[in-house]
């Protein structure tokens, strides 16, 4: 499987590690047990209200490991990107079957361009730069044309293109947040497991405290992956922050992730409660956090790249996970992105299994796009 971050070295590390596995980590049925090999006890509570959900025991099996040789692993994701973005590349790609290069095909390119949700800024930009390019190259037929119109696509999406990187900080100290129903809880279950796989430990704060399955949901996730869960009886998503962060430093652990509660743009006491949110995790260490990412679904089209503006005018965010790309029409939406709000976007996801989120790759998106 390809890289999923880059690490930096530590200073003081005894010796230098490679920046990418060599190999990846032999498949199990269940996550392994910490050093010790058995069932380790819960730490000391932080804080008066704090509570550990999990540590190490009464593990999840997990389901969705799949062990294949990296060429299959690499065939398998662009079969699942290329299957998820099916009715998206479906509306573009049949364009060039056939066509002639004339008005029509740009009208048609226009309109299924919009359509997926690309935008007016994005769409124009890249029919503009398509005309010169037919012109300067006196491109004749379909086929060249749309090989031209995937070089601009991904020429407009690499910008987006930009490894999570890792081993900066002990801890890592990563904030999540997102409207309800984009995926967060199950995107940071899914992190926890990829940097387990680079060696990384991993803490994880029930940050979402308003969500009545959320705490139990983030626990689960915690079991199956064997990595602590902290959270708070108090119900203060600020207070459960800084008791994770404070425990992450104090254990040692390489990343911690901050869960936050799903809510809308427009609920501004509750966006003002995410800056609260990063405020105190910035007390519980300086700089915190380091990465401050927002999950978002790619079925929502331009209403995604809204949440992106409403959040990042917050937060000042530093990454993208988009979701639930499988079966979406709208997966245009980050050609938009690319214009208007050029975040990078770590992620995407095309499925609910842990190998359905990958890094997110320009040329392999346009491909599965475009095909």
């Amino acid at each position: 499987m390809f890289s999923f971050f880059k690490r930096k070295k530590a200073p003081e590390a005894p010796a230098p590690e490679p920046v990418v596995p060599v190999a990846p980590p032999a498949p199990v049925s269940a996550p392994a047990t910490p050093a010790a090999a058995v069932p380790v006890p819960a730490a000391p509570v932080i804080a008066a209200e704090t509570s550990v959900l999990h540590e190490g025991a009464n593990l999840f099996p997990e389901t969705a490991e799949r062990p294949t040789t990296e060429a299959e692993k690499k065939t398998s994701w662009m079969a699942r990107l290329k299957a998820g973005l099916s009715k998206t590349s479906n509306n573009l790609s049949l364009l060039f079957v056939g066509a002639r290069i004339d008005e029509d095909l740009y009208e048609e390119l226009e309109a299924a361009l919009l359509m997926s949700d690309a935008g007016m800024d994005a769409t124009q930009h890249l029919l503009d730069a398509l005309r010169r390019k037919v012109k300067e190259d006196k491109l004749l037929d379909a086929a060249a044309v749309k090989a031209a119109l995937k070089e601009l696509m991904i020429e407009l999406l690499v910008p987006l293109q930009k490894p999570l990187e890792l081993g900066r900080h002990e801890p890592l100290v990563m904030m999540i947040s997102g409207v309800n129903g984009a995926g967060k809880t199950t995107t940071i279950g899914k992190l926890a497991k990829h940097m387990q796989s680079f060696d990384q430990s991993v803490l994880l704060a029930a940050g979402d405290t308003f969500r009545a399955a959320a705490r139990e949901q983030l626990m689960v996730w915690g079991q199956r992956n064997n990595v602590t869960v902290i959270s708070q009886q108090s119900g203060d998503p600020a207070a459960v922050a800084f008791d994770a962060v404070q425990s992450g430093k104090a254990r040692g652990t390489d990343v911690v992730m901050v869960d936050t509660a799903g809510r809308l743009p427009t609920q501004l006491h509750l966006m003002e409660e995410l800056k609260k949110i990063k405020r105190v995790i910035g007390k519980g260490m300086d700089g915190a956090p380091h990465e401050t990412l927002l999950v978002i679904d790619g079925n929502t089209g331009q209403n995604a790249l809204a949440q992106v503006k409403a959040f990042d005018d917050a937060l000042q965010l530093t990454g993208l996970v988009v979701t639930k790309l499988d079966g979406t029409a709208k997966g245009g939406v980050l050609a938009a992105i690319a214009r208007t709000r050029p975040i990078p976007v770590y992620f995407i996801g095309v499925g609910e299994k842990l190998e359905d989120l990958q890094p997110f790759n320009a040329e392999e998106f346009v491909e599965a796009l475009l095909g």
